[in-house]
Protein backbone atom coordinates (compact mmCIF):
# COMPACT_ATOMS: atom_id res chain seq x y z
CA UNK A 1 0.00 0.00 0.00
CA UNK A 2 1.32 3.46 -1.09
CA UNK A 3 1.01 6.30 1.57
CA UNK A 4 -0.71 9.32 0.92
CA UNK A 5 0.45 12.09 -0.64
CA UNK A 6 -0.02 15.73 0.35
CA UNK A 7 -1.86 18.47 -1.85
CA UNK A 8 1.93 19.77 -2.34
CA UNK A 9 3.58 16.28 -3.52
CA UNK A 10 0.48 16.02 -5.67
CA UNK A 11 0.78 19.26 -7.41
CA UNK A 12 4.16 19.02 -7.46
CA UNK A 13 4.46 15.61 -9.55
CA UNK A 14 1.26 16.85 -11.72
CA UNK A 15 3.83 20.16 -13.18
CA UNK A 16 4.71 18.48 -16.48
CA UNK A 17 1.26 17.35 -16.85
CA UNK A 18 -1.43 18.82 -18.32
CA UNK A 19 -5.60 19.67 -17.62
CA UNK A 20 -5.51 17.07 -14.83
CA UNK A 21 -7.15 18.63 -11.52
CA UNK A 22 -7.50 17.71 -8.19
CA UNK A 23 -10.99 17.15 -6.88
CA UNK A 24 -12.27 17.14 -3.16
CA UNK A 25 -8.15 16.64 -2.55
CA UNK A 26 -8.49 12.86 -3.05
CA UNK A 27 -9.26 12.92 -6.90
CA UNK A 28 -7.28 13.22 -9.94
CA UNK A 29 -9.86 14.26 -12.79
CA UNK A 30 -9.21 15.02 -16.64
CA UNK A 31 -10.74 14.81 -19.76
CA UNK A 32 -9.91 13.71 -23.23
CA UNK A 33 -11.55 14.89 -26.71
CA UNK A 34 -11.59 13.29 -29.43
CA UNK A 35 -13.25 13.50 -33.06
CA UNK A 36 -15.02 10.53 -33.48
CA UNK A 37 -17.12 8.00 -30.83
CA UNK A 38 -14.59 5.21 -32.01
CA UNK A 39 -11.37 7.15 -31.12
CA UNK A 40 -12.84 7.32 -27.22
CA UNK A 41 -13.62 3.60 -27.52
CA UNK A 42 -9.98 3.16 -28.19
CA UNK A 43 -8.39 5.04 -26.19
CA UNK A 44 -10.34 3.46 -22.83
CA UNK A 45 -9.61 0.01 -24.31
CA UNK A 46 -5.55 1.80 -24.10
CA UNK A 47 -6.20 2.60 -20.64
CA UNK A 48 -7.94 -0.40 -19.66
CA UNK A 49 -4.75 -2.17 -20.63
CA UNK A 50 -2.39 -0.03 -18.64
CA UNK A 51 -4.77 -0.26 -15.50
CA UNK A 52 -4.83 -4.05 -15.94
CA UNK A 53 -0.85 -4.24 -15.71
CA UNK A 54 -0.77 -1.63 -12.79
CA UNK A 55 -3.21 -2.67 -10.84
CA UNK A 56 -4.54 0.17 -10.60
CA UNK A 57 -8.20 1.02 -12.02
CA UNK A 58 -9.46 4.65 -12.89
CA UNK A 59 -13.00 5.33 -12.65
CA UNK A 60 -13.80 5.98 -16.07
CA UNK A 61 -17.08 8.25 -18.05
CA UNK A 62 -17.13 8.11 -22.03
CA UNK A 63 -19.75 11.14 -23.35
CA UNK A 64 -19.55 10.05 -27.09
CA UNK A 65 -16.41 11.92 -27.55
CA UNK A 66 -15.06 12.59 -24.27
CA UNK A 67 -13.76 10.49 -22.10
CA UNK A 68 -13.15 11.59 -18.13
CA UNK A 69 -10.95 9.16 -15.84
CA UNK A 70 -11.30 9.65 -12.43
CA UNK A 71 -8.55 8.01 -9.89
CA UNK A 72 -7.74 7.86 -6.49
CA UNK A 73 -6.06 5.00 -4.34
CA UNK A 74 -9.01 4.13 -1.84
CA UNK A 75 -6.77 2.00 0.58
CA UNK A 76 -4.58 5.03 1.58
CA UNK A 77 -7.80 7.67 1.85
CA UNK A 78 -6.24 9.71 -0.95
CA UNK A 79 -3.83 9.94 -3.51
CA UNK A 80 -0.87 8.62 -4.04
CA UNK A 81 2.80 7.67 -6.16
CA UNK A 82 0.73 4.83 -8.44
CA UNK A 83 -1.75 7.43 -9.21
CA UNK A 84 0.66 10.47 -10.15
CA UNK A 85 1.94 7.47 -12.48
CA UNK A 86 -1.22 6.32 -13.72
CA UNK A 87 -1.85 9.78 -14.85
CA UNK A 88 1.32 9.99 -17.07
CA UNK A 89 1.02 7.15 -18.13
CA UNK A 90 -2.36 7.73 -19.63
CA UNK A 91 -1.49 11.26 -21.11
CA UNK A 92 1.55 9.11 -22.92
CA UNK A 93 -1.50 6.65 -24.44
CA UNK A 94 -3.23 9.89 -25.58
CA UNK A 95 -0.10 11.26 -26.87
CA UNK A 96 -0.19 7.91 -29.07
CA UNK A 97 -3.77 8.45 -30.11
CA UNK A 98 -3.00 11.24 -32.59
CA UNK A 99 -4.47 10.10 -35.41
CA UNK A 100 -7.88 9.13 -33.00
CA UNK A 101 -7.70 12.72 -31.36
CA UNK A 102 -8.99 16.21 -31.99
CA UNK A 103 -5.98 18.15 -32.35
Amino acid sequence: MGSRLTAEEVKARLSGLEGWSMEEGKWLVKKYRFPAFAGSIAFVNRIADIAEAMNHHPMIAIDYRVVTLRLTSWHAGGLTELDCTSVARYDEAYAGSADERTP
